[in-house]
């Protein structure tokens, strides 16, 4: 603590510069010091106590609550949403927040990889503004598109927004998301197309991902499920919870080993654990126990939910393994 006699004068700084947003060199004349003094008395009030910083979070903000989340599952950023209790109001909260997330921390050299549309996914870059500068570098798809033939283009669509949103060149990846054979995957691969986009998957440095659950969306039951009831059925039977670009794995978050592996059309499990930011959107009751197992097998290391669902994360089940 300083010296009494100089203790008034450095609470008179600190009031003048904390109450009455007076600057240092303002301070300094009207008592009569260097500038010099009045920065080493704001100091010392500081190391005193005399000056305390609180940060009062507003009202729908979880500082508190995503710290929980990250310090459980070891995640690099959670933010958390509040949201009415209803898939569709849970999907425009989450896109919006995801929007003004990806609009504030993407850079001119980001190289995005996107996996198939999703309703989280769709509503985010939906609510994304065009940038008057660039964001990204390239903007990728890791897996192909999802559902009936005429509604897999929603996955070359969902990729061109976004590549116009962020100013990136777009690669496309005009393949079905899964195929009945490996031997149909493998003649894939081989065009030249297919082949381009897939050889930018080992550079990506972010990636935004849907997280599914083992129960499919009213979305994609409209659309056209690509995996058949039976093929769902046995997934569940070992284990499976959920998946990230079709990538299913259990309560757990390892990788549930099914043939089904090797009949995706999109990113391999140890490219996409090489993205150096694997951002995860996703939230509601039916994804809970799908969103657990994703953080909790490291398959993304950013996550944006809803208070319900991060409240559910902290409360149920170890962390991560």
């Amino acid at each position: 603590m300083p010296g009494r006699d100089s203790l008034s004068l450095i609470v008179q700084a600190a009031r003048l510069y904390h109450e009455q947003n007076l600057r240092q060199p303002a301070i300094a004349a009207r008592m009569h010091v260097s500038q010099s003094r009045v920065s080493r008395w704001l100091k010392e009030a500081s190391e005193a106590g005399i000056i305390r910083t609180i940060v009062l979070a507003p009202e729908g903000v979880y500082p508190e609550l995503e710290d929980a989340v990250r310090e459980k599952y070891g995640l690099r950023h959670v933010i958390v949403v509040d949201a009415e209790d209803d898939e569709q109001s849970i999907m425009s909260a989450l896109g919006g927040v995801a929007a003004g997330y990806l609009e504030t921390t993407l850079t001119g050299d980001a190289r995005v990889g996107i996996s198939s549309w999703s309703e989280t996914l769709l509503s985010t870059v939906n609510a994304m503004l065009p940038s008057p500068r660039k964001r990204a570098e390239h903007i990728v798809q890791v897996m192909g598109g999802i559902g009936r033939p005429e509604v897999q283009i929603k996955a070359t669509q969902l990729t061109d927004r976004l590549a116009r949103m962020t100013g990136a060149e777009p690669m496309f990846l005009p393949t079905p998301g899964l195929v009945s054979t490996v031997s149909a995957r493998d003649a894939l691969f081989d065009d030249p197309i297919v082949a381009d986009t897939a050889s930018e998957w080992r550079r990506l440095t972010v990636a935004l991902f849907g997280i599914g659950s083992v129960t499919p969306s009213p979305l994609l039951r409209v659309s056209g499920n690509s995996i058949s009831e039976e093929e769902m059925a046995s997934l569940r039977e070992l284990g499976a919870v959920g998946d990230v670009a079709m990538r299913f794995f259990d309560a757990d978050g390892q990788l549930v080993q099914s043939e089904l592996n090797s009949r995706v059309v999109g990113i391999g499990v140890e490219e996409l654990r090489a993205i150096p930011r694997r951002v995860g959107i996703a939230g509601g009751a039916r994804k809970l126990e799908a969103i657990r197992g994703a953080v909790r097998g490291g398959w993304i290391d950013v996550l944006i939910t809803d208070v319900r669902t991060a409240n559910g994360l902290v409360d149920g089940g170890p962390p991560h393994k």
